[in-house]
C-alpha cells in the first residue's frame, strides 16, 4: 500500500530555529522535516541538519530555496545559484526534492531561462527541482503580473511541481481544478488552506491550518489517496502568535484522515 509522507515546514515554528520543527515533528508524530532556508544559519548548515536529523529520527524531506523578504542576500544576488546552493543542500542532507517559486518579472534573463535552469539543475545535481504555484497582485482592481513566465506552474515546462492551497486561494483557484491540471507532474504539496484571494482586495497569504479556509483540501488528499500518488504533504501554516502545538496536531490529524486509503478510511469510521 503506498502511504504519503506527511512532514512539517521549519517555516511552521518561525520565529524559532530549525531545531524547534524537528522536535514538534518528532513529538507529534510527523513523518520528516522541510528546511525552509532562511536566516537561521541551522537551516543551511548541512552537519547541523544531519545531526538533527540523526537525533530526533526526522529525515529531511525537502529543502525550500530561500524566497522571504529577508533572505534576498542569502547566498548573493544570482537567483541561479541560490537554486544550485538548495540543490547541493539537499544532497548534503539526504533530501530528494527542492522547492523553488517561478522568478520575479524583474529577475530578467534568469526569468526568461528559468524553465531550462530548472532542467538543468534537476539533470546536473540528481535532485528534483519542484516548482510552486504562486499568485499575481491584484492592485486597484488590476492584476499585476508579479511573475514570469506565469505565477502558474502548470503553463510552465518544468516537470515537478508544487501546490500550495493557500497560494491556490490567492489566485482565485481551486486547488481540485489546479489538482487535475497538474496531473501527472504533481510531486509534492504544502498543506494548508486559505479564503481570500486577490481579487478581493485583500493582500493576505493566510496559510490556514487545513480545513479552517475554504480550499477543497480534503477532496483533494482524498483524490490522490485513490490514485496512488506517493509524494510529500508537508505543513506550512501559520502558526506565530497562537497555540503552535495544538495547531499542529490538528494539521497532522487531517492529513492522516485524509490521506488513508479509502479502505483504511471506511474502518476507521465503523
Amino acid at each position: 500500500m503506498v502511504v504519503m509522507r506527511i512532514g512539517l515546514s521549519t517555516s511552521c515554528v518561525y520565529p524559532f530555529d530549525a531545531e524547534e520543527a524537528f522536535y514538534l515533528a518528532r513529538q507529534i508524530g510527523y513523518d520528516g522535516v522541510e528546511i525552509m532556508v532562511t536566516n537561521d544559519v541551522d537551516t543551511h548548515t548541512a552537519s547541523t541538519l544531519r545531526r538533527l536529523s540523526r537525533e530526533y529520527r526526522m529525515p529531511i524531506l525537502s529543502i525550500h530555496s530561500p524566497v522571504y523578504a529577508r533572505t534576498q542576500l542569502m547566498w548573493g544576488l544570482d537567483p541561479r545559484r541560490k537554486i544550485e546552493r538548495s540543490a547541493q543542500l539537499a544532497i548534503a542532507v539526504g533530501a530528494p526534492t527542492v522547492v523553488v517559486h517561478p522568478p520575479y518579472r524583474w529577475q530578467g534573463r534568469f526569468a526568461r531561462d528559468f524553465e531550462l535552469e530548472v532542467a538543468r539543475i534537476t539533470e546536473d545535481f540528481g535532485v528534483t527541482v519542484s516548482v510552486e504555484n504562486m499568485f499575481p497582485l491584484a492592485i486597484a482592481g488590476f492584476d499585476i503580473a508579479q511573475f514570469t513566465p506565469s505565477h502558474d506552474p502548470v503553463k510552465l515546462l518544468c516537470d515537478a511541481l508544487t501546490l500550495d492551497f493557500s497560494h491556490a486561494a490567492m489566485a482565485g483557484r481551486d486547488a481540485l481544478e489546479l489538482t487535475h491540471a497538474m496531473g501527472d507532474r504533481l510531486h509534492h504539496i504544502h498543506l494548508t488552506d486559505g479564503t481570500t484571494s486577490n481579487a478581493q482586495g485583500r493582500l493576505s497569504d493566510e496559510h490556514l491550518v487545513p480545513g479552517r479556509g475554504t480550499q477543497p483540501v480534503a477532496e483533494v488528499l482524498r483524490y490522490l489517496a485513490t490514485t496512488g500518488w506517493n509524494g510529500s504533504v508537508v505543513a506550512e501554516v501559520a502558526t506565530a502568535g497562537q497555540n503552535r502545538h495544538e495547531l499542529l496536531i490538528e494539521t497532522l490529524h487531517f492529513a492522516r484522515e485524509h490521506t488513508a486509503a479509502p479502505r483504511s478510511r471506511e474502518r476507521a469510521k465503523n
